[in-house]
């Protein structure tokens, strides 16, 4: 699927949430707005897409108040504040792996700006497989009505089978 599907199958599902999936922008961001919110993703990257909408997905009413729903991480981190960003990550990468699965296209953990040369990301895999399985028990109601207009446009039924995260991500 590509990245322009994606918008198109997002726009449409979420029309009467006001908020629109708009790609080009050089940073992904969520600008919430009094008429339409916008959540911009990187270029034309359809893993971009579709982490930014997990993270809607999952953004309460507070949080799609605010700019990147009050999230914010400096590009350069240590370890330890790595570690801290995997705990908001694990989440929102769960469910972006849902996607892709539904979207027919790959998926891979990412660390996002961190050096994955000096890091271990088998833990990190090991949380956001756990957290597939976790989700596939219960999808938030905007999340699992994105993968079912995924699932209708792709027919990739395999999304919502726990056999098909039988191992954790690369």
């Amino acid at each position: 699927m590509l990245a322009e599907q994606i918008c198109e199958t997002f726009n449409r599902c979420f029309v009467q949430s006001h908020t629109k999936l708009v790609g080009g922008a050089s940073e992904p961001l969520y600008e919430p707005g009094k008429q339409e919110a916008r959540v911009y993703f990187r270029e034309d990257y359809a893993s971009s897409a579709l982490h930014e909408i997990a993270h809607w997905c999952i953004a309460g009413a507070e949080r799609r108040q605010r700019p990147d729903y009050g999230y914010w991480y400096s590009d350069t981190r240590d370890v330890k504040q790595q570690r801290t960003f995997e705990t908001v990550e694990v989440k929102p990468q769960a469910l972006e792996w849902i996607f892709s699965v539904a979207a027919g296209i790959d998926f891979r953990v990412s660390c996002d700006n961190f050096d994955e040369n000096t890091l271990d990301m088998s833990g990190f895999s090991a949380e956001v497989h756990a957290a597939v399985i976790a989700w596939l028990d219960g999808l938030p109601p905007r999340a699992e009505r994105f993968i079912h207009a995924l699932v209708v446009q792709t027919g990739n039924q395999q999304a919502l089978i726990s056999d098909t995260y039988r191992e954790p991500p690369k």
